[in-house]
């Protein structure tokens, strides 16, 4: 049977622990949970291969908060670890539609698997599935969710049971995964990474690598990514962050009306950070492009930034106080002003733009998915790779009721969270200045 192929483990592959759970489990809703590097998402993808190819004419659908994100990270485990065959390759049975930017994959037996984003969910919400994949679970609201499960009943027919199984990294211990009595939730743990550990109980060679890395995580990040918990992160410098509520659709447009600014810290072994803002007419900000990168220097950068403000205009361009660094993107056609440094009153600034105001939204918000590359260092070391990854883990050295006002967070994975300070210091200057006493720029 041609469809076989497809599933047979050509590269390996055997479920254990939690992940053989998950591939024996028949209920409607079920998340493989965990910290990372686990195997979740290989654990659920190939579950989700072995159904399709297994149940004819079945109907499934792979979905992440955004469309983009979903290409990025479960659609290059499909198919570079999943499928026997490239599914670029003549040999391969399945048919993909979309080349670059997928829209489905066509198997022989009939069965079709779409892919979609949460952030665009007309294109398949009309259809019925008899399996739905969620990457990253933890992103998506309940609502999003329960939609989904509202698409998996049993309607379409072709499949002995509907599912919706997904896989989650850790959250705070409110979060709806934790809390929704129908969801079967299944622990997976690193010693059910066959690429970790060996059936003996014994670490790989690669496994020894890669559990010193998260060995290594501190804060909220140990907790979550190494030990699994679903925690809180005490002393949040930013406590009034609410995905719901700051982040926007990666299809948000900022009219050409609207000022712009941007805004540099300065690394290289730690990140360098450039942060593209917009400002609308009530002043609220909006971070619409961003690089966020290791290992390279600001003349590469400068050109980089160059290529990505083709065609706009900015007020400003606001940047630590490097001088030698502010003089290469000087070089390079890029003037910039050096940034207020009070660190107290900055983050007292920033702390007020998160909060709603009287119209119920806060002043400051993100686009989803405007990182321009991803950084593969920061990201197999479970590093922040965005200003956004930075916040939850942006914290006080402890938690206590009365706080100095000049007491500083953890100096630590905080360089988008700088940058983002030196733009609220720049736009609220009005205000500081009568603090500061300061005079014009």
């Amino acid at each position: 049977m041609v469809a076989a192929a497809i599933y047979r483990s050509e590269k390996g592959y055997t479920p254990y622990g939690g992940a053989l759970r998950l591939w024996q489990y028949r209920g409607h809703e079920v998340i493989l949970e965990g910290p990372y590097d686990t195997g979740k998402t290989l654990a659920a993808l190939n579950k989700l291969n072995v159904f399709l190819a297994k149940y004819p004419g079945s109907q499934g659908l792979m979905v992440r908060q955004t469309y983009k994100s979903l290409l990025a990270s479960a659609v290059v485990t499909f198919e570079r670890k999943v499928l026997p065959i490239p599914p670029d390759s003549p040999r391969c049975p399945l048919v993909k539609y979309g080349k670059s930017r997928p829209e489905w994959y066509d198997y022989p037996n009939g069965s079709r698997l779409y892919l979609g984003g949460m952030d665009n969910p007309d294109k398949f919400l009309s259809s019925e599935f008899d399996i739905i994949y969620i990457n990253q679970a933890e992103e998506l609201k309940l609502d999003s969710f329960e939609k989904l499960t509202g698409r998996a009943t049993g309607r379409a027919g072709n499949a002995p049971y509907p599912q919706v199984l997904g896989d989650a990294n850790p959250d705070a211990p409110t979060h709806w995964i934790m809390n929704r009595g129908s969801l079967k939730t299944i622990k997976s743990r690193h010693e059910d990474n066959p690429t970790i550990f060996n059936q003996d109980g014994t670490l790989t060679e690669q496994g020894k690598l890669r559990m010193r890395v998260l060995d290594n995580l501190s804060g909220v990040r140990y907790k979550r990514g190494r030990l699994g918990l679903w925690v809180a992160a005490e002393g949040q410098v930013y406590e009034e962050y609410d995905p719901d509520l700051h982040l926007l659709s990666p299809d948000f447009q900022i009219p050409d009306s609207w000022t712009r600014y941007r805004a540099i810290d300065f690394g290289y072994r730690n990140p360098f950070v450039c942060q593209w803002w917009a400002e609308d007419e009530d002043g609220r900000l909006y971070l619409y492009r961003e690089m966020y990168m290791t290992q390279r220097t600001v003349k590469v950068h400068a050109e980089q930034i160059n290529r990505l403000s083709e065609g706009e205009h900015y007020a400003a361009t606001v940047a630590d106080h490097d001088a030698s660094d502010r003089a290469t993107l000087q070089e390079n056609g890029i003037r910039t002003i050096p940034a207020k440094k009070d660190k107290a009153l900055g983050l007292e600034k920033t702390q007020e733009r998160f909060k709603k105001q009287g119209d119920g939204r806060p002043r400051i918000f993100f686009v989803r998915d405007c990182l321009v590359e991803v950084d593969p260092e920061l990201r197999q070391e479970y590093r922040p790779v965005c200003t956004v990854d930075e916040i939850p883990g942006y914290i006080f050295p402890e938690e206590k009721e009365n706080r100095p006002r000049d007491e500083e967070p953890i100096k630590q994975d905080d360089h988008g969270m700088d940058a983002m300070r030196y733009m609220v210091m720049h736009r609220d200057r009005s205000s500081i200045a009568r603090v500061l006493d300061l005079g014009p720029e």
